[in-house]
C-alpha cells in the first residue's frame, strides 16, 4: 500500500505572554533542549533568521529519533513553518506550522499544526506517529507556557569543569564514549546500562554512588559527535532538578586537549525543603548540585586524562 495518505493534528494553548516573546523563543531552536522536554539536542546547520536548515534529536514515545528540517520564519505574521527533509521511519513525511495569534497585548493563542504520512500507510505506524505527535505537542506547549509565563530565571544555571590532557583526542573521546565501561573505570558509577541502536545515539541508565553511601538512578540520551563532542539530556532526573543537560567538549591545541564538562541545571524549588531541609534555599540547592555534579564530572575528566596519557 503506498504511503501517500496525509494525516493532520492540531494542538492549541493560550499563554499569558506577548506574541513576540513567544515567537522569539520558538525561533531560537538551540534553546529547545532547555525549554521542551522531548528535545534532546538541536542545531542550526545553515541559514538565517528567515530561512534555516536545522537538525533535531528528540524522544518519540520510547525511542530517540533524529531528522533535518527546513524552517521558514515569518516574524511579521508570527508564523514558523517547518518541513522534514528526510524523515525517520515510521514517519514517511512530516511538516507543520507554529501559528501565534495575539489575543491581547499580553496574551497569545498558540496553535501547533502537523501533517504527516506513515511508511506504507501501515495502521500501526499511523498509531505510533499519532501518539508521538500528540504526546510531544502537549509537552512542548506546556513547557512553552511555563517558560513564557515567567518561570524564575534564577532557577536555571550553567557551569563547567575542565582538564588539560597531554594525550591524543581520540583516547579522551573513547573514554567518554565508552560509558558502558564506566562501572569498571569510575569509582562513583555503581551500574550503567547502555544501548546504541542508532550509531552515535545512546540511551544510558546509570546508578551513581554518593559519599554517604546512597545511590541515585538517572536515565539519559547522549548524542555523540566523534571525536570532539558528546551532548546529553537526562530524561529521568534526581529529585532536585527539573532539567539537566550537558556536554563533553574536546578542544585540541598546542598543549594537547582541553576536555571540558558543561552542565545546565534547573532547580525544582518545591523539592528543596524535602531534600535539603525546611530552611534550605534555592541558593543552597545550587551549591549542593554544583558540588555533586562538579565532583563527578571532575572525577570522570581526571580518569579520562590518565587513560589518554597512558597511550
Amino acid at each position: 500500500m503506498p504511503d501517500d495518505r496525509t494525516y493532520t493534528a492540531e494542538h492549541t494553548i493560550t499563554v499569558a505572554a506577548p506574541a513576540r516573546a513567544v515567537y522569539d523563543l520558538l525561533a531560537d531552536v538551540t534553546g529547545w533542549p532547555r525549554n521542551f522536554a522531548p528535545t534532546v539536542h538541536a542545531e542550526r546547520l545553515d541559514g538565517d533568521d528567515r530561512a534555516e536548515r536545522i537538525q533535531l534529536w528528540a524522544t518519540a514515545n520510547d525511542s530517540v529519533k533524529t531528522w533535518t528540517s527546513r524552517r521558514r520564519l515569518d516574524p511579521e505574521r508570527l508564523r514558523i513553518e517547518f518541513r522534514q527533509e528526510v524523515s525517520a521511519p515510521p514517519v514517511a513525511a512530516m511538516g507543520g506550522t507554529w501559528v501565534l495569534d495575539p489575543v491581547s497585548a499580553d496574551k497569545t493563542e498558540i496553535t501547533l499544526l502537523h501533517d504527516f504520512r506513515a511508511v506504507d500507510d501501515d495502521p500501526e505506524h499511523v498509531r505510533w506517529i499519532t501518539e508521538a505527535v500528540d504526546r510531544n505537542s502537549r509537552h512542548e506547549l506546556a513547557g512553552l507556557k511555563a517558560i513564557v509565563e515567567g518561570e524564575d530565571p534564577e532557577l536555571t544555571f550553567t557551569f563547567s569543569d575542565s582538564e588539560q590532557v597531554a594525550g591524543p583526542v581520540g583516547r579522551v573521546y573513547e573514554f567518554l564514549y565508552r560509558a558502558d565501561l564506566w562501572p569498571e573505570r569510575l569509582p562513583h558509577v555503581a551500574r550503567l546500562d547502555l544501548t546504541e541502536e542508532t550509531p552515535n545515539i545512546q540511551l544510558m541508565a546509570m546508578d551513581t554512588s554518593t559519599k554517604d553511601g546512597s545511590v541515585h538512578t538517572t536515565r539519559s540520551v547522549r548524542v555523540c559527535f566523534p571525536e570532539h563532542r558528546i551532548v546529553y539530556k537526562q530524561i529521568v532526573l534526581p529529585a532536585l532538578m527539573s532539567l539537566h543537560t550537558g556536554e563533553w567538549v574536546l578542544t585540541e591545541g598546542p598543549d594537547g586537549v582541553l576536555a571540558t564538562s558543561w552542565h545546565t541545571v534547573r532547580i525544582k524549588p518545591e523539592a528543596v525543603p524535602t531534600i535539603l531541609g525546611p530552611d534550605a534555599t534555592v541558593a543552597d540547592a545550587k551549591a549542593f548540585i554544583r558540588k555533586a555534579l562538579g565532583t563527578n564530572s571532575g572525577t570522570t575528566l581526571r580518569h579520562a586524562k590518565e587513560y589518554a596519557e597512558q597511550a
